[in-house]
């Protein structure tokens, strides 16, 4: 059974950080895109931050440009998302995900809460 298990969520204040891990299990995920994407109350799921497998190449979300970055061991099949000087609108539930043969994201792990204090 393919399962990605995101951690590493929690309560921070404005201006502090987190470093988001996802776990990949069930098949390897190394040689697959892999991306960050979150979802805020009564908001739709929004792109964050992927990572391509082969060089490496990253995207963000111009909102997240610059705090924000996306990383990956291939070894420990698993990727992380460093936020730094967090913002109260980052507050969501962050969800990793793994693009399929389709080229779209289609396996999700169960999310994690990130909550921003002002």
């Amino acid at each position: 059974q393919v399962r990605l298990v995101e951690s590493g969520g929690g309560l921070v204040q404005a201006g502090g950080s987190l470093r988001l891990s996802c776990v990949a299990s069930g098949r390897t995920f190394s040689s697959v895109p892999m991306g960050w994407f979150r979802q805020a109350p009564g908001k739709e799921r929004e792109f964050v931050a992927d990572i391509s497998w082969l060089i490496l190449t990253t995207r963000y979300a111009d909102s997240v440009k610059g705090r924000f970055t996306i990383s990956r061991d291939k070894a420990k099949n698993t990727v992380y998302l460093q936020m730094n000087s967090l913002k109260p609108e980052d507050t969501a539930v962050y969800y990793c995900a793994a693009q399929g043969a389709s080229g779209r994201f289609d396996t999700w792990g169960q999310g994690t809460q990130v909550t921003v204090s002002s």
